[in-house]
């Protein structure tokens, strides 16, 4: 048995019933919920006062999980991911099969293949990519560990993880790139 498994069937029971988590990932404490979910991702954006028109990341399993959710013609894309070792988010156009109010204006999809364990399996278990953006209201600094996120964000959700809280480590956001219509790579955040 997985060593949290409480805690995975905990988000997988607020994930189906279209809550918001709490949770840690393979950078910073992340807000999620289903990204598949209109109304769900609508709640990220009211607890963290954060105007719909700015795109939240989405996070998947793996390179397969990315085809289901977006037209992909730059394939050498994937070679990039495969030759990164920080947690990367790529952006990509003409996304599909996820929650419209997740998207760009321009129709992109911000999605990360997460690494961390935790992730993994409830993103496999949940069978759908899950949503990852900061836990901290708009405008105010990244919290870079669990202890830094405010009681609005802990008591905006619907569970927090117990995985991971007593982390004091620092940690940091995502490496976030893209590529333009010429197939040239373009770095958004390092």
């Amino acid at each position: 048995m997985f060593p949290h498994h409480d805690d995975i069937q905990a988000c997988l029971e607020t994930l189906h019933n279209g809550g918001l988590l709490l949770y840690p990932t393979d950078t910073v404490w992340g807000i999620g919920c289903d990204a598949t979910n209109e109304a769900a991702v609508k709640r990220i954006f009211e607890l963290k006062k954060r105007v719909d028109t700015k795109a939240m990341i989405v996070l998947v399993e793996n390179e397969a999980a990315i085809l289901k959710h977006v037209d992909v013609n730059e394939l050498q894309v994937f070679d990039y991911i495969k030759g990164i070792h920080k947690p990367t988010t790529v952006i990509y156009q003409r996304a599909k099969n996820v929650a419209t109010n997740l998207l760009a204006s321009d129709g992109s999809v911000a999605i990360r293949i997460c690494k961390d364990k935790f992730c993994q399996a409830l993103i496999q278990q949940f069978g759908k990519p899950i949503v990852s953006t900061s836990a901290n209201v708009s405008n105010y600094p990244t919290p870079l560990c669990f202890n830094d996120i405010s009681m609005d964000i802990q008591e905006g959700v619907d569970y927090v993880v117990k995985h991971r809280r007593d982390e004091t480590e620092l940690q940091q956001p995502s490496s976030i790139v893209k590529w333009d219509e010429n197939g040239n790579l373009i770095i958004i955040r390092h």
